[in-house]
């Protein structure tokens, strides 16, 4: 049986998934519950095999997670693609692919060249694996600051939880940013596809007569 893990899969789920796994592992440890003998009994090859799966199913499980601390965590500014898109191409102004939804375009430029749209993939990939990095980090600061008061080296917690939280919030700016730059890039290689504005105008035209 082979098991393959696509790059969107790795980046936003796997990947996320394994600090996941690092925070309950951690938190395993502090209750005793995971033991380096317990572990250590376990082989090699299936203990990667169990730490990739959880990691995927827990990414997959918490994505919810990272979609809800975007919407909370405040913007410093709204910046939509098409806008900064045609503020670049001025050209562009007036394409009725402006209009149509990143994600569509998406599909159109998949259908053209996969290779090409390959680029937007990872970048919305990269993304959302950045984001769906800030609430385990988010959780450790949590747990940071609780060894304050139940740890030994208060001062060393302090300083980790502060950079976790530093770092959660980061990611989420981070994740926006990556978000934004692969709609734009989905805009800059729509304005190049032959004929995506006649091929729209026809599939709405179509549409409405239906």
């Amino acid at each position: 049986m082979n098991f393959v893990i696509g790059v969107f899969d790795l980046f936003a789920y796997t990947i996320p998934g394994a600090l996941y796994v690092a925070f309950f592992g951690y938190l395993g440890a502090k209750l005793h519950i995971l033991t380096a003998a317990s572990v250590g009994g376990v082989p090699t090859v299936v203990l990667v095999v169990v730490i990739v799966v959880l990691s995927f199913l827990l990414g997959y499980l918490a994505y919810p997670l990272g979609e809800a601390l975007e919407r909370i965590v405040p913007r410093r500014r709204n910046r939509d693609a098409a806008q900064d898109f045609v503020r670049r191409m001025p050209a562009a102004k007036d394409r009725p692919f402006l209009k149509e939804n990143p994600h569509l375009l998406l599909c159109a430029l998949q259908l053209h060249d996969k290779e090409v749209a390959a680029d937007v993939t990872r970048l919305r990939a990269s993304g959302l694996m950045v984001r769906n990095c800030a609430p385990p980090l988010l959780f450790g600061a949590i747990a940071a600051i609780v060894e304050i008061f139940a740890g030994k080296h208060p001062f060393v917690a302090a300083v980790v939880a502060v950079l976790l939280l530093f770092s959660s919030l980061t990611l989420v700016s981070q994740g926006r940013k990556l978000g934004l730059w692969a709609g734009m890039k989905t805009f800059e290689l729509c304005f190049w596809l032959p004929e995506i504005d006649e091929k729209l105008a026809a599939g709405i035209v179509s549409g409405k007569g239906d």
